[in-house]
């Protein structure tokens, strides 16, 4: 549930902080007061797509963010346990968005990215526009609509799931089919790249150490020049080299040490200098033994080089993935030379697949069908009471043949249709259906599927548009009752849904000649009575429409 809300520069809102309660809460205020604006920072803050244009001008930025009980959240919970960003059974979300249009989002503190952001959302709460019954005419979204109510998200995985894979496979059997008439040809091709490969023993030695033995073999005599003339700075006798002016410096610390013992350590160091000289020095000779000026060996060792750079080129790689190549040409050669096999075993997976999604579409549409007929009935029965009272809605599920139509969402059809008055043939609303009786089956929709929802807050942005009168009162008490049971914020601008609510907020525009700026305030029972008389019309407020707007309030339903 939501527990509190605080917007800074969002659009026309400088700063707003509102607390909010179980139940019913209203939002009413003048035409373009910012009631919608922050349903708008709402959806911000729930992951909705943000540009620069939403940060308040002369500010350089937005931030929203909520705090939320999750006592009656339990799969937001777990989400947030399985995310490792649980912390107690609060949780608080918060979203910045600078000038420039870039967000930084948390949650319990921790950075995010936007997209944890919805998919936590979707979890806490759902936001219903003024216009979202218009998706009520699209298809998909009936069929997901009674998906949603009926809870199929499991079953419906697998059969995605099967269907992805009867793709893949039928898309490796069109493959290989596809190539069967130049196969041979291929085939060919193949077997002489990989014999030239094998000719060229790429992976007998790597070109890494062709390399290097080509840079020892082209510098051998550089190597042994220089390796002679350090030998003798170590050995010579004439001018003395290193290790006889070492050994000539042992000695005489030696003699210094016998008597100034503060020498000693020096000493051993110049004992150690000297014989790590005569280390190196042996060590030199036994290496500059080992280099030999070979011309033979290094005509080979590039030759070596040419053949497998030429390789390289052919192949479009680098001479080191050669090998790498070779092994690639040697599975597509077997895949071609067991084409048959291949397709037989990719045949025998499709039938299997193809069985088991049978079975599972067979069961989403089972499953389909009973939600649609359970679902159906109970908008009947609340699009009367909403000014409907001879309509009889039905849906319809219709399952294509699964041996010839597989997709990621079953084999049916579904079809939300309406008749009128008793005795006319039912139709598909698109066809049917005005736009206030969309409005007002969507809102029976809504109000049905509720039951089989786990999320715990419910936004309504003006979705009791074109109705008045009676209908209007009975959509307050149907938003009032979804509240019942968790947490409903409605955004309206009939007195008669007002009155049905708990709790009511107040929004208002204040301008002057430099800024514009919302705030939004708490109203109390006395103050409930001036703003549904305000909402019920009329220039000047008297006496009869205030005693009207009390009556209202009185009447409204109890808890």
């Amino acid at each position: 549930m939501l527990i509190e809300l605080a917007v800074d520069n969002f659009a026309i809102i400088d700063r707003v902080d509102i607390e909010l309660g179980a139940g019913m809460t209203v939002l009413s205020g003048e035409t373009g007061a910012g009631k919608s604006i922050l349903v708008g920072a709402l959806g911000l803050l729930l992951g909705d797509r943000a540009g620069a244009d939403v940060v308040r001008d002369g500010c350089d930025k937005t931030t929203i963010s909520a705090r939320f009980d999750l006592a009656d959240a339990p799969d937001a919970a777990a989400w947030l346990s399985e995310q490792e960003l649980a912390d107690e059974d609060e949780c608080v979300l918060r979203r910045v968005i600078n000038s420039q249009g870039r967000s930084r989002c948390w949650i319990n503190g921790q950075a995010v990215p936007a997209r944890s952001l919805r998919s936590l959302g979707n979890q806490l709460v759902e936001i219903v526009g003024q216009h979202a019954h218009q998706r009520l005419t699209r298809a998909a979204s009936q069929r997901a609509i009674v998906d949603e109510y009926g809870g199929h998200d499991d079953l419906l995985g697998e059969v995605a799931e099967t269907a992805a894979q009867i793709d893949a496979h039928r898309r490796a059997i069109a493959a290989i089919e596809q190539t069967d008439d130049d196969g041979a040809m291929r085939a060919d091709v193949l077997r002489y790249q990989i014999r030239e490969l094998e000719d060229a023993a790429v992976a007998d030695e790597s070109i890494a150490n062709l390399e290097a033995e080509q840079r020892r073999l082209a510098s051998a005599e550089r190597l042994i020049a220089d390796g002679q003339h350090a030998l003798a700075a170590l050995t010579a006798s004439e001018p003395a080299g290193a290790s006889d002016q070492l050994a000539v410096a042992e000695r005489t610390l030696g003699e210094l040490v016998e008597t100034d013992p503060g020498f000693g350590e020096i000493s051993e160091l110049a004992t150690s200098a000297r014989i790590q000289a005569d280390e190196c020095a042996d060590g030199l000779r036994r290496h500059l033994d080992s280099v030999q000026i070979d011309p033979e060996r290094l005509a080979y060792v590039e030759e070596r080089m040419t053949t497998l750079s030429d390789l390289a080129r052919k192949h479009r790689c680098e001479a080191a993935e050669l090998a790498d190549k070779k092994s690639h040409l040697e599975r597509e050669l077997a895949n071609l030379e067991n084409a048959d096999e291949r397709l037989a075993e990719l045949r025998a997976k499709v039938e299997s697949l193809a069985a088991t999604y049978r079975d599972k579409a067979e069961q989403l549409s089972t499953m389909r069908s009973a939600a649609g007929h359970k679902l159906a009935a109970a908008v009947t029965e609340i699009v009367a009471s909403l000014g409907m009272p001879k309509a009889t809605f039905n849906i319809s599920v219709k399952a294509e043949d699964p041996a010839t139509y597989v997709s990621a969402h079953g084999v049916d059809s579904v079809t939300f249709g309406i008749a009128a008055n008793p005795g006319q043939t039912s139709r598909s609303i698109d066809r049917v259906a005005s736009g206030g009786e969309l409005s007002r089956l969507g809102l029976a929709i809504e109000v049905a599927a509720a039951s089989g929802r786990r999320v715990p807050t419910m936004v309504f942005d003006e979705v009791d548009a074109g109705i008045g009168g009676g209908v209007a009162e009975i959509v307050g008490r149907q938003l009032r009752a979804l509240g019942a049971g968790g947490q409903s914020l409605c955004v309206t601008h009939l007195p008669q849904v007002a009155a049905q609510a708990q709790h009511q907020l107040a929004v208002a525009k204040d301008s002057d000649d430099h800024s514009t700026a919302t705030t939004i305030h708490a109203l109390d029972e006395t103050e409930r009575v001036e703003e549904i008389a305000r909402m019920l019309g009329g220039i000047e407020l008297t006496g009869q429409t205030r005693a009207h707007a009390a009556d209202m309030l009185a009447r409204a339903e109890p808890d």
